[in-house]
């Protein structure tokens, strides 16, 4: 596998048709305030691509901006409520259709509370991944190795994720309910952008 690092888009035609795996890095989690740094990619044939923008970028990125705007392409999250709002506001699409790893495992893993990405591939895959790098400064001038290693990692096992998931929301009688819950994802995220992001629209108080 290779980690192939871009600044501000994304060569057109290094990835492979079908689903795609998508991860942030932001300078926080308040998304109009913190802003989007680095979008991670992966078509789950082996190579993750890192595009990485700049202070005052105008975030531009035609090709990026396309595959992540394609409507046939299924995007593959792991709490993508987050980083769809992030693309969103930085890069002006909506990047769906959506999975989201993280809702599966709520979803049909009711035997814990234990959700993180970590947790998932380690249970899931038999893998270990690092999260040291996790609250680093992503929008410093040069990015190390260990950043970029872990960036990689955060789309690395998404699409072996959501197959395993989907076995197991099969099995359950989930996978509708997922389905719905990945449909609203989107409009989760613009809830957050427009102002509500504490707040359940849904509750009776």
């Amino acid at each position: 596998m290779t980690v192939h690092f871009h600044e501000e888009d994304l060569p057109a035609g290094v990835l492979a048709p079908g689903p795609i795996a998508i991860d942030t890095e932001t300078m926080g989690l308040i998304t109009p305030r913190d802003r989007l740094c680095v979008v991670q990619i992966s078509d789950g044939k082996g190579d993750e691509h890192l595009v990485r923008f700049n202070p005052g970028s105008d975030y531009a990125a035609p090709n990026l901006r396309a595959v992540l705007a394609d409507p046939e392409r299924l995007k593959l999250y792991h709490f993508g409520r987050f980083d769809i709002a992030a693309i969103k506001h930085y890069l002006g699409v909506v990047a769906a259709p959506v999975y989201c790893t993280k809702i599966a495992s709520r979803l049909i893993r009711t035997y814990t509370d234990r959700h993180g990405l970590k947790e998932l591939v380690r249970e899931l895959l038999g893998q270990d991944i690092s999260k040291q790098q996790q609250s680093s400064d992503w929008g410093g001038p040069v990015l190390s190795d260990a950043q970029k290693d872990y960036a990689a990692s955060d789309v690395r096992y998404l699409h072996a994720l959501k197959a395993e998931l989907d076995k197991r929301l099969i099995r359950e009688g989930r996978m509708e309910l997922a389905q719905a819950c990945f449909d609203f994802l989107p409009h989760r995220a613009e809830l957050d952008l427009a102002g509500w992001p504490e707040i359940d629209i849904f509750a009776h108080m």
